[in-house]
């Protein structure tokens, strides 16, 4: 599974949420983080709203609901299984 995490240095929410998807475990993941502030587009589409998650199924980027900040990993997991469409357990 191949999620796509856009956000920006120094962004707390950002970085938790980088770190929480690494850690877990109970998904096979490939994570791509985008800095938006190398992107004029991304900046001026997710500059007010990050962190914010995407899975990739073939070539389309699918937004996934916003998650709560500060998830723990129990949560992170909750919100996973929750909102990933596709391939996962």
């Amino acid at each position: 599974m191949y999620l796509v995490l856009y956000g920006k240095p120094g962004c707390h929410l950002c970085e938790g949420l980088e770190e929480c998807l690494r850690q877990q475990t109970a998904f096979a993941l490939t994570l791509e983080v985008r800095d938006i502030t190398t992107q004029p587009d991304w900046w001026q589409r997710y500059q007010y709203e990050i962190p914010v998650v995407h899975q990739r199924l073939g070539n389309q980027d699918i937004p996934l609901p916003r998650p709560a900040g500060r998830l723990t990993p129990t949560l992170l997991e909750r919100w996973l299984r929750r909102h990933l469409p596709t391939e996962h357990p």
